[in-house]
């Protein structure tokens, strides 16, 4: 879908989920081939099942379904009585025609300038301090965190800007097992993962793929799927490999796992290994494929394990680990002081994780973000690169994120928390090859994690 339409989708929106009579468009939206039959059961079950419900995710997905989605969309609706919203859909399209600069796509706009009034940015000026206004380096520093945390006394040196405490990032260096310690046995700071196994790990590996679904063989993947069942092992988890599964029996095997009883374990993985793509979403972006070449959106994936659809993994963290493309952008990255020699170029057995761009079936789609919606807790999304880059993988080594994670889990997770591994994760894998990827993660946990290594 070209950005025309979507951004006149999107204007349409409310009105659309508004007054749209779904139950009278499947028959028409199957004839056009616009969607699959599976893909509106999907959406026959969204939210709570209402119409409002199925037409806010049918108006969602019609994003994902090519370029000729809106007109073939638009017949839809006049051969169902709709004219109305036909008419209105119509004669935005033939607008924009008209009109290119009606409709401009994000990077586009003009930035603004916030602040008080009749500052503009000509006005923006350097303010001295007076002298009796503190510095920034006299401030009175405040120490947040339980009391048994604090330093034995507030010394100037504990807190001054021009001795800092020495912190790394990259795969060796200075750090500190005290503080995590003790932050560890403190239940307000840290999740509890007592239980022994600490609780189920689920791996998705995608392979092969059908011919008909222009994906290609994801060679090396193997590799990442046997480094992470041996890695969560070590890390006290029942791990379960399903290979080369379709889209629906990807949803399948989660809820399966989502209709366990988890209530005696303390924490939940998953970790999917295949081809992806962008995807519209309201929650998490990206969309991974099943050998089938039909997708399944993380944020469907994720949702299936929430307060409702597996209860008795509420208040426990929640973790998925996405080895995907987001998109099909390559990134050239940009100059900067060499810090590492860790770097490497891409040869012939770097690949990406992305799609083939197509005309039809699978467009490169803007992400459609909408902050509105509770934050789901106790969850938390690691993605191998940024939304919308490519994701690379090397045939004989296996993917650069997958690689990099098992390495970081092996040599720091004894003694630091999530976050912090996956913040070496990231500045690992951003120092490889000639184009650049960088891991990121949607954090959504309440607590620090340490996993169990003993």
């Amino acid at each position: 879908m070209d950005e025309a339409d979507r951004q006149l989708l999107r204007r349409c929106r409310v009105r659309l989920v508004s007054e749209l009579q779904v139950a009278e468009l499947w028959d028409a939206l199957l004839s056009r081939e616009l969607f699959t039959r599976d893909m509106i059961e999907d959406i026959q079950q969204a939210g709570s099942g209402s119409r409002r419900d199925q037409a806010r995710q049918l108006v969602t997905d019609l994003e994902t379904r090519g370029r000729q989605a809106l007109p073939l969309f638009i017949s839809c609706l006049e051969d169902t009585g709709q004219g109305t919203l036909a008419s209105l859909l119509q004669s935005g399209r033939q607008a924009a025609k008209q009109d290119p600069e009606a409709v401009k796509p994000l990077d586009h706009l003009v930035p603004v300038v916030l602040g008080p009034m009749g500052l503009t940015a000509k006005e923006q000026r350097v303010v001295k301090l007076e002298p009796s206004q503190p510095a920034v380096g006299n401030l009175t520093p405040v120490v947040l965190g339980p009391e048994e945390l604090w330093p034995a006394r507030l010394k100037p040196e504990v807190l001054r800007p021009e001795t800092p405490r020495p912190v790394d990032i990259g795969s060796g260096g200075a750090h500190d097992v005290c503080v995590p310690g003790k932050i560890r046995g403190h239940a307000d700071m840290a999740y509890t993962l007592d239980s022994d196994p600490c609780g189920h790990c689920l791996i998705i590996n995608n392979v092969n793929f059908c011919p008909s679904s222009g994906l290609g063989t994801r060679t090396g993947s193997n590799l990442d799927r046997d480094k992470l069942e041996h890695r969560f092992r070590w890390l006290r988890f029942m791990v379960e490999v399903k290979n080369d599964l379709t889209a629906k029996k990807m949803v399948t095997a989660l809820m399966e796992m989502a209709h366990r009883n988890h209530r005696a374990l303390d924490c939940f993985v998953v970790v999917i290994l295949s081809h992806g793509c962008q995807a519209s979403h309201l929650q998490f972006p990206g969309a991974v494929y099943g050998t089938d070449g039909c997708s399944v959106s993380i944020e469907k994936i994720v949702n299936i394990f929430n307060g409702s659809g597996c209860p008795s993994l509420g208040g426990k963290p929640k973790l998925f680990f996405i080895q995907a493309c987001g998109g099909e952008q390559k990134d050239h990255g940009f100059e900067v002081a060499c810090t590492s020699s860790q770097g490497r170029t891409l040869d012939s057995d770097s690949e990406p994780d992305a799609v083939p761009y197509q005309e039809g079936p699978r467009p490169l789609d803007q992400l459609d973000a909408v902050s509105s919606l509770p934050t789901p807790s106790d969850i938390l999304v690691s993605y191998s690169t940024f939304p919308g880059f490519v994701s690379w993988r090397d045939k004989k080594s296996g993917s650069w994120y997958i690689e990099t994670l098992d390495g970081i889990l092996e040599q720091w997770a004894r003694s630091e928390d999530l976050q912090s591994l996956l913040l070496r994760v990231a500045n690992a894998v951003s120092e490889k090859g000639t184009y650049k990827q960088i891991p990121g993660c949607f954090n959504f946990l309440r607590k620090k994690l340490f996993f169990k290594t003993s």
